[in-house]
């Protein structure tokens, strides 16, 4: 018998794993994963955008905008780039991948340069242009650090949990 055809690309595999992530946040404007991966192919961390361990979610604002800064989720929320590469368990990042949903932020981009991550596979850039953006490739490519947009022909995946169907 032939091996099954249509199985999950690696770079479609761990986008989903990030994606499905990102289904973990509590945010209710912008969910975001990421999956952080080495060079052979080893899930090295995963992370999605929330609030700090020991920060209750219902003590602290989830609006986007507000009367005053502190109002607002922006200076509490960990974004799912930080909390993966804080999650790993002190494995060496060097070489690694991270897989993303959105573009990383400035401030993400400067904690994959850091790490040591080489490639950020992203599916959206939906805020290209705007300064955060500008200045995270900038710093991007001035590290080395390769930027791919992932090119899938998948449109969804769907998951069951029904026993039936395992």
């Amino acid at each position: 018998m032939p091996k099954r055809t249509g199985y999950l690309s690696w770079d479609e595999y761990f986008m989903g794993i990030a994606l499905l992530s990102a289904k973990r946040s509590k945010d209710p404007g912008t969910q975001v994963g990421a999956c952080i991966v080495s060079e052979n192919n080893r899930i090295m961390s995963v992370g999605y955008n929330g609030f700090p361990k020991g920060c209750d979610d219902d003590d602290y604002p989830w609006d986007r905008t507000a009367a005053a800064e502190l109002d607002t989720k922006y200076p509490y929320v960990c974004h799912a780039e930080l909390n993966a590469i804080l999650n790993n368990r002190g494995a060496d990042l060097e070489g690694c991948r991270i897989y993303v949903p959105l573009f990383p932020c400035n401030e993400c981009s400067k904690a994959i340069i850091q790490s040591g991550i080489k490639e950020v596979v992203f599916l959206s850039d939906k805020y290209d242009g705007t300064p955060s953006v500008i200045a995270s490739k900038r710093m991007l490519v001035s590290a080395g650090v390769t930027i791919r947009k992932l090119e899938c022909s998948l449109e969804a995946l769907t998951l069951s949990y029904r026993e039936s169907d395992v």
